[in-house]
């Protein structure tokens, strides 16, 4: 894992020195298909009678976000943000208090903007299209990104935490699309995805990924056909950019938690099987929902049932 983000970050500095296609090409990479296979998983951690429901719920919740992001990008934006924060917050930090996990939420979003605020609004307004009023509050998305990204690389200090150091100064010195990737990675996906891999009881990455290859690989398909359709509102790719991650974050961001908050998640993962004594699990996949925090509760509620 550390080889693997020496080598994102090395992509980034040269993407960052690059002109903006390559940049916009780093993030196409980076978010698009590194990490999407965190959200990959969402499936497979579903109870199976209750996959055709979550997928039907997820197809009706990527529709419907298309269908908004092509009619009214310019309120669709400021939602999308606002859910990402909210996500990134609850999920990168739920052990951590309400003020780290708010400041969480907000530093990756906003914090792009701190330096690089002209480039961020430029990017606000393509992809929010001409009548989005969120350039317009890039100033303002500068200074709130700015307070809470300080805050938390104070945090990172006390705590010698490498990773959210290196996330934040990532979001605050590279150029915006770059730089959101990198923090993207590092702070959540690659994590989630190891919390993923581990909640499914995979020993290795490479066994996680061939397991959701087939739903990383029709998400990928999905992507590719959103920003395909929407090169011809915009031809740089920003938009078609937003709205494909869009397209398959916002579920992700809804239909996930709801059907976990239910308790609908799978009793068996790939290698674990209930103990003969009647314990919930094996010791194999006693692991938390989260890298941090409490395990689950509904998870631990519904093996019991």
């Amino acid at each position: 894992m550390n080889r693997g983000i020496a080598w994102l970050v090395a992509g980034a500095v040269a993407a960052a020195l690059a002109p903006e296609p390559v940049q916009l090409a780093f993030a196409i990479l980076g978010i698009g298909v590194v990490g999407m296979v965190h959200g990959a998983g969402d499936l497979a951690i579903v109870e199976p009678v209750r996959r055709r429901t979550f997928l039907a719920a997820y197809g009706l919740v990527s529709m419907a976000t298309l269908l908004w992001w092509t009619a009214d990008p310019a309120v669709a934006l400021p939602a999308f943000l606002v859910a990402s924060a909210v996500h990134f917050g609850m999920e990168d930090a739920p052990g951590g208090s309400f003020a780290e996990r708010a400041a969480r939420g907000i530093a990756l979003i906003a914090a792009p903007a701190t330096i690089h605020v002209a480039s961020c609004a430029s990017l606000l307004r393509t992809a929010g299209g001409p009548s989005s009023i969120m350039p317009t509050y890039a100033p303002l998305l500068a200074v709130a990104g700015g307070l809470t990204a300080a805050g938390l690389m104070a945090l990172a200090w006390r705590r010698g935490d490498l990773r959210l150091g290196g996330g934040m100064a990532a979001v605050l010195l590279l150029p915006p699309l770059v730089g959101f990737t990198l923090g993207f990675l590092i702070l959540h996906a690659l994590p989630q995805t190891a919390e993923r891999r581990d909640r499914l009881g995979f020993s290795s990455t490479s066994d996680y990924l061939r397991k959701v290859a087939p739903v990383f690989v029709g998400a990928l398909a999905l992507a590719i056909a959103v920003a395909a359709l929407l090169l011809r509102f915009d031809p740089s790719g920003v938009r078609g950019l937003f709205a494909g991650i869009a397209a398959l974050a916002v579920p992700h961001l809804l239909v996930t938690p709801w059907f976990e908050q239910q308790g609908f998640l799978a009793k068996e993962t790939a290698h674990g099987k209930f103990d003969e004594d009647n314990k919930p699990y094996s010791k194999r996949i006693a692991v938390p929902f989260y890298d941090q925090g409490e395990p689950s509760k509904a998870l631990a509620d519904r093996a019991h049932r």
